[in-house]
């Protein structure tokens, strides 16, 4: 039904009207998106929704964290399909639909006061945008913004309007069909992507502290690095440099437990090599265990011994009898 959605653009209409998708509303029960319209909030002009691999995945990420805590219903689609159905319906009932892993995510509800809350923020937090964008990150993102949509994570990394998002990225990487060198691919996939930071984070306001001491600190950068890394991760992108990373941790480690950065590593010890003695020693075990056969093959039985006196005394016999029949003959000479 939902290949039916992407497929026959005549029936698109109707058939939206029986898809089925998990949401936030409730923990196992799927809904329509009819059930969904009829719950939105008063001002809510939207249909918010989020994709990835699972509904654990879906349920922790980052681009959820303020939707529910305003109280707004996300659907959660799960399915590989899930993603292509929706973005092939341009709206339902007049609501378009709302990925919230891609940039220009707006609170209907938000009035004045909010949005200068938001300016005061932005102009705050300005030294740290800019040096991300032109210094510390300037070949990994487009720009670095302050979020409206984060309420735990320190950061998170969201595709532009026209962009893949990190399950779709998945998705196209997995495809088996999918053409090496593509230029279409490459271009979705090489799209800088937008670094939003949450500017009530602690460690988002230890970094603008650090930046606005010392621009060309080393820990700032690494701090940056790592924040970056972490962000491709939880938004569901894949690293390009896996091992870059876990050099950056490891650095980080070594700084929080106090070990000094060129600290080596131990070098293993060499195993000890077998000495001649030891030769020597199994050359004489081998010697007395072939004096111990020898000795062993010599021992006779007793009945050995009394058979081979039997045939000594018999030899004894014969040679006195000869003896004596050589006395008679000398006798009649």
């Amino acid at each position: 039904m939902k290949l039916g959605v992407i497929e026959d653009h005549a029936n698109r209409g109707r058939l939206a009207k029986l898809l089925r998708f998990q949401s936030s509303h409730h923990a196992s029960n799927v809904t329509s998106l009819a059930e969904y319209v009829e719950r939105m909030t008063e001002k809510q002009e939207h249909i918010y929704f989020v994709a990835g691999a699972g509904r654990a995945e879906v349920e922790k990420s980052p681009f959820v964290e303020r939707l529910l805590k305003k109280g707004y219903e996300v659907l959660y689609l799960v399915e590989p399909v899930d993603e292509y159905a929706i973005q092939s319906l341009p709206d339902f009932d007049g609501k378009k639909f709302q990925n919230v892993a891609k940039e220009g995510l707006k609170f209907a509800d938000e009035g004045e006061k909010a949005k200068g809350r938001q300016e005061a923020l932005e102009k705050k937090f300005e030294p740290l945008t800019a040096w991300l964008k032109d210094k510390a990150l300037k070949d990994k993102i487009e720009k670095a913004v302050v979020s409206n949509r984060l309420t735990d994570s320190p950061c998170a990394l969201v595709a532009s309007s026209y962009g893949w998002s990190g399950n779709m990225e998945r998705i196209m990487k997995a495809q088996a069909y999918a053409q090496t060198g593509d230029a279409t691919s490459n271009y979705y996939a090489n799209q800088k992507k937008t670094l939003e930071l949450n500017p009530r984070h602690p460690l988002v306001k230890k970094l603008l502290d650090k930046v606005e001491a010392d621009k060309e600190d080393q820990t700032a950068s690494d701090l940056a690095e790592v924040m970056f890394e972490t962000a491709v991760l939880r938004s569901g992108y894949s690293l390009q440099d896996s091992a870059e990373f876990a050099g950056r941790i490891e650095r980080m480690l070594r700084l929080s437990m106090n070990v000094p950065l060129d600290e080596a590593i131990e070098p293993e010890e060499d195993e000890p090599e077998e000495t001649d003695e030891e030769g020597d020693g199994e050359e004489v075990e081998a010697d007395a265990d072939d004096d111990d056969d020898e000795q062993t093959a010599e021992e006779e039985t007793p009945e050995e011994e009394e058979a081979v006196e039997e045939e000594v005394e018999s030899q004894e016999e014969q040679v006195t009898a000869g003896g004596d029949d050589d006395q008679s003959a000398r006798d009649e000479l």
